[in-house]
């Protein structure tokens, strides 16, 4: 979508990590983390390609991400990372979310992930942008 839409979408990613998966909050305090450093795509990709994740294999994807370690085991204990995570937990439950992966466009919550589908959205939302306000 965003190769289709470069100049017209933003991609927004917020965190909720799930009770049911132990480490999850740890995954999503390291992707925090290295949001400080620039590096949150990177670090969110080798957390979704790591097979198993562990204490070990989340210092390993910082490492391969190539994270300053000194900051990025720092900023995980940051209680700023912490506050964070929970201002995303926080807009998860006002938009009544709980599972991922959910997708919104404009506020709109998205039902049919197809990539056609998800682009129809998308042009109906910049076709509403492109009208002139109602007085």
């Amino acid at each position: 979508m965003l190769e289709k839409n470069p100049e017209t979408i933003k991609i927004v990613f917020k965190n909720l990590p799930l009770r049911m998966h132990k480490m999850a909050q740890p995954a999503a305090l390291a992707a925090i983390a290295a949001q400080e450093q620039g590096k949150f795509w990177q670090m969110h990709d080798a957390l979704f390609a790591t097979p198993r994740l562990s204490k070990e294999s989340i210092e390993k994807a910082a490492k391969e991400a190539g994270l300053d370690m000194d900051k990025f085991k720092k900023d995980m204990e940051s209680p700023l990372t912490k506050q964070k995570l929970n201002k995303d937990l926080i807009a998860a439950q006002k938009a009544e979310v709980n599972g991922t992966p959910t997708l919104f466009i404009n506020g709109r919550r998205v039902q049919n992930r197809g990539p056609g589908a998800i682009q129809q959205m998308i042009d109906q939302e910049l076709a509403k942008a492109k009208k002139p306000a109602a007085n």
